[in-house]
């Protein structure tokens, strides 16, 4: 028997199996944790009626699109995997190494593009958008929102000036005081009431922003706290090079700031794109929408755990492909790869 097997088992036996106490408690996890595998596994071979999800499997992806346009739809989310696929999996071309960034900045307005229409394009509007690629794009329009406007309420919080301050440290107190659910209501049912009647904003530009200026309150304080975790030192040593105080920020602290703060980012990505799924509530039919749509008709009546069960798939896919880019990331960006 190989050393390694038998140290395995020694480990084994040493951990789990030391005295009888630990042998009954092993003993019955691992027969919970047996039997219950082999009921899902059961019910997801030989009970669960996956036909609600094969005959619907469009309206996943396009939701009411067009048909005879999906393939924007398909062309921007292929576009998204691939950008993702290059980044993770680090392809050693220099090229795509230097393309990369540029890619991830055109998302957005490929996205747009592609699903809105215009210059050579068939204008769809935002009411036909659904199912996956509505996911995407709220959740990628509105973490580009949100980043930005975050670092600024970081760095006014910290500043000197009382007027700044105090409007930046209410703002967050704010937000972050207010249910999501109530910000999504004043954005999509109350700000067409104070506006002229002659201004529409459509649902997926409020919904954008008020997803937006919303995580932009909780991204503040995750770069609140990658800016004090930053010595003094560095801001006396930057004034000495002669540095003033904008390339102070945008050189040294900003950099630093955002590096620290990426695990908790990363959070506030995940989490937004699991809160887009209260846009079904308020008519946008996203993935959850998509699902009550389908729950709705009468011939897949009863299949909740089917859809809820693909629908868990889907997001547990695309939150781990936040976290793995994330951790990508942050590999990239340790001391140890450094060039210095």
């Amino acid at each position: 028997m190989p050393i390694k097997i038998k140290k395995l088992i020694k480990k084994v036996k040493r951990n789990f199996f030391k005295n009888p106490l630990d042998i009954l408690i092993t003993l019955t996890i691992s027969s919970a944790f047996v039997s219950a595998s082999l009921n899902i596994l059961n019910w997801l071979i030989r009970t669960a009626n996956w036909s609600v999800i094969s005959n619907n499997f469009g309206l996943y992806f396009y939701g009411s699109y067009p048909a005879n346009e999906e393939w924007r739809v398909l062309l921007w989310i292929s576009f998204i995997f691939l950008t993702s696929f290059l980044t993770l999996f680090s392809i050693r071309s220099t090229f795509l190494r230097k393309a990369l960034p540029y890619m991830w900045v055109l998302l957005i307005p490929i996205g747009i593009y592609l699903l809105s229409g215009g210059f050579g394009l068939n204008h769809v509007p935002t009411t036909n958008w659904g199912g996956l690629s509505l996911t995407l794009i709220l959740t990628f329009c509105s973490a580009s929102l949100s980043l930005p406007i975050g670092i600024l309420l970081a760095i006014g919080r910290q500043s000197k000036m009382r007027l700044i301050n105090s409007f930046c440290r209410l703002y967050i107190d704010i937000m972050r005081s207010l249910p999501l659910i109530s910000i999504l209501f004043f954005g999509q049912l109350l700000i067409p009431l104070f506006l002229p009647i002659d201004i529409e904003i459509n649902r997926f530009i409020r919904a954008s922003l008020a997803f937006g200026l919303f995580t932009a309150a909780y991204v503040a304080e995750d770069v609140r706290g990658g800016l004090q975790s930053i010595e003094p030192t560095q801001y006396e040593a930057a004034k000495v090079l002669g540095l003033n105080s904008r390339q102070i920020l945008q050189l040294i602290i900003i950099p630093q700031a955002l590096k620290t703060a990426l695990p908790a980012l990363t959070n506030q990505a995940i989490g937004l794109l699991q809160n887009t799924s209260l846009m079904s509530l308020l008519g946008l039919v996203e993935l959850l929408g998509i699902s009550r749509s389908i729950l709705a008709n009468p011939q897949f009546i009863g299949r909740y755990l089917e859809v809820y069960v693909w629908l868990a798939v889907v997001y547990w896919f695309m939150c781990t492909v936040i976290a793995l880019l994330s951790r990508h990331i942050e590999k990239q960006i340790s001391p140890a790869n450094s060039p210095y």
